[in-house]
């Protein structure tokens, strides 16, 4: 594994590193090292997760080592308490599926350290009842059935203590929240609680955005805060993510939903006392409340509101105004928080007494009046008013449905709108955390990114691509086939002429690009307008056919839904059509900042182009659109011009949300260093300089103008076509680095134990792993150092513009001498005690030859060791388990000459994409003893599989692979887990598989498995 030195640390990084991973590296490095903020944005495709791990953790390491071994139930945290606090990571982003994707790739690094994933109780929760319920229903039952140790309690919350005593080593290697689950039902802890003591004691934490930007869930975490590092990942949407979670909106259905579960918490409360004398909820106070809510909705509906567009607008403190009214004050909001409280439990307690008499219709509701709590925490936080001026208090008219208010009358919605993301931010500064690292592939443009988030943000980078200039197509047409402008204003998008244009530009878009082609409208309206007249419009120069008919005729159409709910479907669809052979692809029709926008992979036929088809600006009528602009024009407007600062006004917000937009669209292709695409901007205002400006770095220098639409067919058709045998030739690089990865595969495989030889039959994926994304691996046994990179970094071009300086080294007959045949900085001497070094200094980045300028290509390629077949076999033969051996050659001056030929290549082992489970058997399966034929224990081993997967259920055979992933990767005890497999066996009908199982049972636990053979 190289190990390159940054800023005098080691990073060990899995593969050969690319010049803008290592820029990532520095500035991470940079950012820790010196406590202070950064912004860094890197395309996807360039790694930057795994970069951004492996720095961290190098950096992490460096001030002491991981905590191994300790666990919050051992007492293991009054020794702790002795020695410093080293800084905790918490690792967020938006989704548990983005989080998901990286504990992936911290399972392909080196690190580990000791982790956990948090989640919510409806992820995690086992228990039958509970796990069924929603938000605080689900809450209060947990609650409730953990402390009542009566007739019904939770049978997996007391289990937690011992699985947490019996594994110390539980998250020293990287676990996922479906892990934690399958842990919980193997050993019936509880996989919620069992995360929450975890979290005490890991050196990295990982978790969704909200555990660190809601107050409450923030306070829940035991986190020494200070000088803790805060990861923000695909923290494009942080900022609108800050201001929503610190605004709300209440409408008349919530409010009269409110009022009616407080007339029912009276009636409960008054019907407990009078049945069992139950005296422990007062009516009255649930009277007070129910009576304070209707106050509100009368006052609300009094307000008088002149205009329907514009509505009731009143500065932030105008809230406590409105409340004072009510006798809600500072005071009395925490006495009313406490009745909710109350409430909500009386509730949830009718609804579990309700469900056991077989009344099901409220299992699982969420309790209504938890949103009037949340609300009074948010106007009265920390016991002050002065974040209020940073709010706009908002009553506008709505258009209700049915099920809202009576008849579909109109209701009125109350808004307290935040317009300061920074308040969220700034709770951190006052924890003291050391650092704050925001990393994205679209945080541009970064000046107003990190203005609204009111941080200070000294280290920023905005990376290059690792593509090369023949990967990439990039252009803006400003004009359709018959030279009409394309505009997508209000002013033109509504003429005949432009739906007809931009139809026909998309016939031929859909005609030229090969397989998946993404077309992003600027809003739902657009995208529904255009569609009606494309399935409604025939083509001046065809009768028989309408343009919806022509586009059909090249590519499958898929059309983004508004619901949510109906997205799954429309994705699969969309793949589906993509394997249809009756057309050359589909095409998806969607929105910038809908879904498709969003973090979905369109990589390479799945995304060939994405066309842009106009700038997405936000509804200018839109109120919190409209008072967003006014209050940033207001705060730009009070600072003296004499201080010579310029703050962000509204007009420059509200262009660069649209360009965000954009970008985040045009991220869907070109998702890995071998992808390639086109980026079609259809819009003439993309010719502007000031609109090509916020588009993302990496793709400024390869955008061109056509002023044509003939030049734009020509170039495009030319892209793709040269793209086919870029393909192949990508293809071909891709089989000899599989070749050479499964032949060290097959040999290694013939040292495992049995028992792995049964993991790697149907858990682990043969083959080397490689990076998907950028990086190629190198191989196991040759570890590489750069020598003093921080020193160099200022003479790293950016990877799109450096010229490829790969060095190219064959083997000469001494199968441990290198020959490199351009790099100087590679022939350097190998002995057996020291690690291959791999120079980036100065003078590998020079010029061969003098005057020659930099080309504009990606260095793609890595220093590489082509094997032979005799070296390769050498270097494999290992078991699994051991430690690499670094393995070094001397390099003899005798043979700098070069060799003639090229080194002959081995063909591809045979069987490698045998699908069926009998065939991966036959080819991972190896002998159990050397004595044995090498075929009939694959015979035996496949036969084994077979059989057990017909003795077992479904459930029982998903449990059978859960259990050896667990012993395979030491979570569990090894007694537990071989008694768990010896339960599934236990049956008289399954004793020959429990008895046949041992022969695959790794030699040191053989004594622990026999006594369930007695």
């Amino acid at each position: 594994m190289p190990t390159y030195k940054i800023r005098g640390m080691d990073v060990e990084f899995p593969f050969q590193a690319y010049d803008c991973q290592l820029v990532y590296m520095e500035k991470v490095i940079q950012s820790l090292q010196s406590r202070c903020n950064a912004l860094l944005e890197s395309p996807t495709g360039t790694g930057k997760t795994l970069c951004l791990l492996c720095a961290t953790l190098a950096w992490r390491k460096s001030l002491g080592g991981f905590s191994t071994g300790k666990s919050s139930r051992r007492g293991d945290m009054s020794s702790q308490s002795d020695s410093p606090k080293l800084p905790t990571i918490i690792y967020t982003s938006r989704t548990h599926s983005q989080l998901r994707q990286v504990i992936k790739e911290l399972k392909r690094s080196h690190y580990r350290p000791k982790m956990v994933v948090l989640g919510s109780r409806e992820q995690l929760c086992i228990h039958e009842e509970v796990s069924s319920l929603r938000g605080r229903a689900q809450t209060n039952a947990c609650h409730s059935l953990c402390k009542k140790r009566q007739k019904r309690y939770c049978a997996h919350f007391p289990r937690v203590a011992e699985f947490m005593t019996n594994n110390p080593d539980l998250g020293e290697e990287p676990i996922d929240i479906e892990d934690l689950v399958n842990y919980g039902k193997t050993s019936g802890a509880c996989p919620y609680y069992m995360s929450r003591d975890l979290h005490k004691v890991v050196d990295i934490l990982f978790a969704p955005y909200n555990y660190l930007i809601d107050p409450g869930n923030r306070r829940s975490l035991n986190i020494e805060w200070n000088n803790a590092i805060l990861i923000f990942d695909e923290a494009h949407n942080l900022e609108s993510l800050c201001a929503d979670a610190a605004s709300f909106d209440l409408s008349s259905g919530l409010l009269t939903a409110c009022i009616s579960e407080a007339k029912n918490c009276v009636d409960l409360s008054v019907a407990r006392r009078d049945k069992s004398n139950d005296t422990s909820c007062n009516p009255d106070n649930f009277a007070i409340l129910k009576a304070l809510l209707l106050k509100l909705e009368k006052r609300i509906s009094e307000i008088d509101i002149n205009s329907k567009e514009v509505g009731f607008t009143k500065p932030g403190p105008y809230i406590y105004e409105l409340l004072a009214d009510l006798n809600v004050t500072h005071k009395t909001s925490s006495m009313l928080i406490d009745i909710i409280e109350e409430a909500a439990l009386l509730l949830e307690e009718d609804t579990s007494t309700t469900d056991r008499g077989g009344q099901n219709k409220t299992k699982g509701a969420v309790c209504r009046l938890e949103s009037i709590g949340n609300i009074l925490k948010l106007i009265f936080k920390d016991g002050g008013t002065s974040h209020a001026n940073y709010y706009r208090v908002h009553v506008q008219d709505v258009q209700s449905t049915a099920s809202e208010s009576f008849g579909g009358k109109p209701s009125r919605t109350l808004s307290w709108w935040c317009f300061n993301p920074g308040i969220a931010m700034e709770e951190f500064s006052k924890l003291g955390v050391g650092s704050i690292i925001l990393t994205s592939g679209t945080l541009s443009p970064m000046d107003s990114f990190a203005e609204e988030l009111k941080l200070d943000f000294p280290i920023r980078l905005e990376n290059p691509h690792v593509i090369s200039e023949s990967q990439i197509w990039a252009g803006v047409v400003p004009v359709g086939p018959s030279g009409y402008s394309f505009n997508s204003s209000y002013r033109s998008r509504d003429s005949p002429e432009y739906k007809l244009e931009l139809g026909n530009a998309i016939v031929n878009f859909a005609r030229i690009v090969p397989d998946g082609l993404l077309i992003f409208f600027p809003s739902y309206y657009l995208m529904d307008l255009l569609i009606g007249y494309w399935k409604n419009t025939n083509n001046p120069n065809s009768t028989n056919s309408t343009i919806w008919e022509r586009i059909c005729k090249h590519k499958l159409p898929v059309i983004e839904p508004r619901q949510a709910s109906l997205f799954p479907t429309a994705i699969d669809d969309y793949m589906a059509k993509l394997k249809d052979t009756s057309c050359s692809g589909s095409i998806f029709f969607a929105v910038c900042r809908g879904k498709v926008s969003e973090g979905l992979d369109f990589a390479d036929h799945a995304g060939r182009a994405v066309v842009v088809l106009g700038m997405p600006f936000a509804t200018l009528t839109d109120p919190k659109v409209r008072l967003k602009r006014e209050f940033l024009d207001e705060k730009a407007l009070a600072v003296p011009l004499r201080t010579g600062s310029k703050l962000l006004t509204g007009e420059e917000w509200y262009s660069q949300q649209a360009s965000r937009a954009i970008n985040q669209a045009v991220g869907r292709v070109i998702r890995h260093r071998h992808d390639y695409g086109a980026i079609i901007f259809c819009d003439e205002r993309f010719t502007y300089t000031n609109r090509q400006s916020q588009i993302s770095v990496w793709i400024q220098p390869h955008i061109k103008c056509y002023s044509k639409f003939g030049d734009v067919v020509f170039t495009l058709t030319r892209f793709f076509r040269d793209g086919k045998s870029r393909k192949s030739t990508l293809l071909q690089n891709s089989h000899t680095e599989d070749h050479l990865s499964s032949k060290e595969n097959v040999k290694r495989q013939d040292n495992l134990k049995p028992m792995d030889k049964l993991f790697n039959s149907f858990l682990v994926p043969m083959g080397t792993t490689k990076d998907p994304t950028c990086s190629e691996p190198s191989t196991s046994l040759t570890e590489s150092k750069t020598q003093n990179f921080s020193a160099q970094i200022r003479v790293i071009p950016p990877a799109n513009r450096c010229r490829d300086y790969t060095s190219t080294m064959k083997y000469s007959s001494n199968p441990f001498q290198i020959e490199n045949k351009n790099s100087a900085a590679a022939k350097r001497n190998l002995d057996n005690s020291e690690q291959m070094v791999v120079d980036l200094t100065e003078d590998g980045f020079q010029d061969e030859k003098q005057g020659k300028g930099i080309i504009a290509s990606c260095s793609l390629k890595k220093t590489k060791l082509v094997k032979t077949e005799d070296d390769l076999c050498q270097r494999t033969n290992f078991q699994e388990n051991q430690s690499s051996v670094s393995i070094s050659a001397k390099h003899n001056p005798s043979t700098k000459q070069e060799r003639s030929g090229n080194t002959e290549i081995m063909q591809s082992t045979r069987d490698a994409k045998k699908g069926n489970l009998q065939s991966r058997i036959h080819n991972n399966l190896g002998a159990v003893s050397s004595s044995a034929p090498a075929d009939d224990e694959e015979k035996r081993g496949s036969t084994f599989l077979s059989q057990v997967k017909e003795a077992l259920t479904d459930a029982e055979y998903n449990d059978f692979v859960g259990l050896m992933r667990a012993l395979k990767s030491k979570a569990e005890k090894a007694s537990h887990v071989l008694q768990s497999i010896a339960k599934l066996f236990s049956t008289p009908d399954r004793l020959p598989l429990l008895r046949r199982f041992k022969d695959y049972v790794p030699a040191k636990y053989q004594h622990l498995y026999e006594r369930y053979l007695e």
